[in-house]
Formats: C-alpha cells, sequence, structure tokens
C-alpha cells in the first residue's frame, strides 16, 4: 500500500535528520551524548544503499 511505504521513507528521513542534526551535548552530572561523525555516518549509510543521490 503506497501509504505505508510513504510512511516507512518519511520516516527513514526524519531519523537521518535527526542523526545529521545533531550536536554533541553534556547533560545532567555531566554525562556526555556525542554527535556522531559525518564521515562515518555518510560512510555507513553508503554501504547500506541508504543515501539518496
Amino acid at each position: 500500500m503506497p501509504v505505508f511505504e510513504a510512511t516507512v521513507q518519511a520516516v527513514e528521513e526524519a531519523i537521518v535528520n535527526a542523526m545529521v542534526a545533531a550536536e554533541t551535548m553534556e547533560g545532567i552530572n555531566g554525562y556526555k551524548a556525542f554527535a556522531l561523525p559525518h564521515d562515518l555516518l555518510i560512510k555507513t549509510l553508503k554501504k547500506y544503499n541508504r543515501l539518496k543521490k
């Protein structure tokens, strides 16, 4: 069904956008969440054919 395919594509796009836009940040008690290195992210997306051209 087209509606389900569109939903999957929209969710995938949102996840990739979140990974690209993420920045390293520090939270409570000094805990850190590190941003993904963009070169590694792009390499991984290409490996699994998930990068739109």
